[in-house]
């Protein structure tokens, strides 16, 4: 398994759980400083930086790009993919595939987290899952042409109502053919929602694609209160051996919380 950090370059995720959010060259420069093998970029779209320019700053502090976030579209867009509004719909897939495009050159993933929505007041449950069912087969269809995956996650209960748990998302994109998108395993998530985090990775198996590296409290790894040991045997069990990357708050201080995470990483993976 490899470690990745997030670095963030949104102003109205400045609160969320990102660990950098100064300049990416300083990022960049901070995260191959502590030793992470990549990074997880949350920008505010695919018009954001050259691509050739994040990936000189790669080269030269010999990092990969873990994946890419699509969540701007909704924090600073407030798109949804299940948005009532057929024309809002259509500008949500269009931020997600540019995002697809932009990952692909990059050879990284974009993941749908927040995008996804919600359903409930004038959109039922069948419809919203009608929407997200069609946007994620046009999301696996590009990120097939970029030769890469798509990763889709599964969010807590106060996020979203679509899928909370990993099981049902594996067996929905079993069902739906979704054979280029794989889940996001994110732990701060699962610590909400599944009964055992360890099971729900067995039991997502080869569909866990992706891991958010996060405590309980959704800070560092170590600063919470879950037992990691026991995830981290069901993560090799399933021959896991993809990012954890650090999606948490950057507390006490992102450096701080940084040198928590890797230094966890180590112990955990070594």
């Amino acid at each position: 398994m490899k470690s990745a950090i997030t670095l963030a370059q949104v102003p109205e995720a400045k609160t969320g759980p990102f660990v950098f959010h100064q300049p990416l060259s300083e990022g960049f420069s901070m995260a191959a400083e502590l030793g992470f093998d990549a990074v997880e970029l949350f920008l505010p779209g695919p018009d954001f930086i050259d691509v050739d320019e994040v990936k000189a700053m790669a080269s030269a502090h010999d990092l990969s790009i873990a994946a890419v976030g699509t969540g701007a579209g909704m924090v600073k867009h407030g798109l949804s993919l299940t948005d009532p509004d057929p024309d809002r719909r259509k500008a949500a897939l269009a931020f997600v595939l540019s995002m697809i495009d932009f990952g692909g050159q990059l050879d990284a993933p974009a993941i749908l987290g927040s995008m996804q929505g919600k359903w409930g007041g004038e959109v039922s449950q069948e419809q919203s899952l009608s929407w997200l069912t069609d946007a994620l087969k046009a999301a696996d269809e590009r990120a097939a042409e970029n030769g890469v995956v798509f990763i889709y996650e599964p969010l807590n209960r106060y996020e979203t109502n679509q899928f909370n748990q990993l099981a049902p998302a594996a067996t929905y994109l079993e069902d739906q053919g979704l054979e280029h998108t794989v889940l996001l395993a994110d732990l701060f998530h699962m610590n909400i929602e599944e009964p055992d985090i360890g099971q729900a990775l067995r039991d997502a198996g080869s569909k866990v694609g992706h891991v958010h590296f996060a405590d309980s409290n959704r800070q560092a790894v170590g600063f919470g209160h879950t037992e990691m040991s026991s995830i981290l045997e069901a993560l090799g069990e399933i021959g896991y051996e993809g990012y954890l990357s650090a999606e948490i708050f950057p507390l006490p201080d992102p450096e701080t919380a940084a040198r928590q995470t890797i230094e966890a990483f180590r112990q955990l993976t070594g």
